[in-house]
């Protein structure tokens, strides 16, 4: 196992790191060498558990970890954070990788007879917490200087991007803004070294995915239709976070990457 993060005081902020792709993520990234600082929402009765992975993940692992039960959406969370990372870097450490990987928003129909129905502020949520949050913390550790001149900034978008399915529109226009953000990012932030893209994961059994009404039959379309006769893995999706942040990927921006087994052939 090449662990060529290891010495550098690189780190790692992923945001929805207790379980599915970001926890995948934070997995494959410190057996690597990545030191992490993980930020996730979740019930007290969770934590035990959780906290056991991370310990896990420092001592097989040898790296530096912090983690924060905690809103990301909300500013003051995000600055009390930041400062504690901040003091975890010492002069010389580096945010070497953003990964957005929050699944916070809204799944209701647009009309129904029976069910609460998508409402305004129902977009308004789940875009700031799907999308714009994106932004807010790429801003704030660049104006902390907590990035080094080689960082990089993935979130995590779907096929629903850009194909209409059932109760996940305000989910689907988050996509759409997560997307649009990436590309300003990668563009007005590259003289500072910054690069950014969006992973499109393929269908992937996670928690946030077993939420969407019809889940299961969304489960056997895809295996159908996927060249492979599977589904994607968060294991899948944390391999490809973990190339795009290697140095050999520095010139991979701006992009909407499927990581799917070419579900989206079909």
């Amino acid at each position: 196992m090449v662990k060529e993060f290891s010495d550098k005081n690189e780190w790692a902020v992923i945001l929805g790191a207790s379980s599915g792709l970001g926890l995948a993520s934070a997995e494959k990234l410190a057996r690597h060498g990545m030191n992490l600082c993980l930020v996730y929402r979740t019930r007290r009765s969770e934590i035990p558990a959780i906290e056991l992975a991370y310990q896990k993940l420092v001592q097989e692992h040898n790296i530096q970890l912090i983690h924060f039960n905690a809103d990301a959406i909300k500013k003051e969370k995000r600055v009390f954070i930041l400062e504690n990372l901040k003091s975890n870097l010492g002069e010389k450490g580096k945010v070497k990788l953003l990964l957005h990987s929050i699944a916070k928003g809204n799944l209701k129909p647009m009309q129904s007879p029976d069910a609460p129905e998508l409402a305004n502020d129902d977009f308004h949520l789940t875009i700031e917490s799907m999308a714009i949050s994106l932004y807010d913390w790429t801003k704030d550790i660049f104006k902390n200087n907590l990035f080094p001149k080689d960082a990089r900034v993935l979130s995590f978008t779907s096929e629903g991007n850009s194909k209409a399915w059932p109760n996940y529109a305000a989910v689907s226009a988050a996509k759409a803004v997560l997307e649009a953000l990436t590309r300003n990012i990668a563009l007005e932030f590259a003289p500072y070294g910054i690069r950014a893209n969006c992973i499109q994961a393929g269908v992937t059994d996670t928690f946030s995915f077993q939420l969407i009404p019809g889940s299961e039959q969304l489960k056997a379309h895809t295996v159908q239709r996927n060249p492979f006769k599977r589904l994607t893995t968060p294991e899948d999706v944390a391999n490809v976070v973990y190339l795009l942040t290697r140095d050999e990927a520095a010139w991979i921006t701006g992009a909407v990457i499927p990581v799917n087994g070419g579900e989206h052939l079909s």
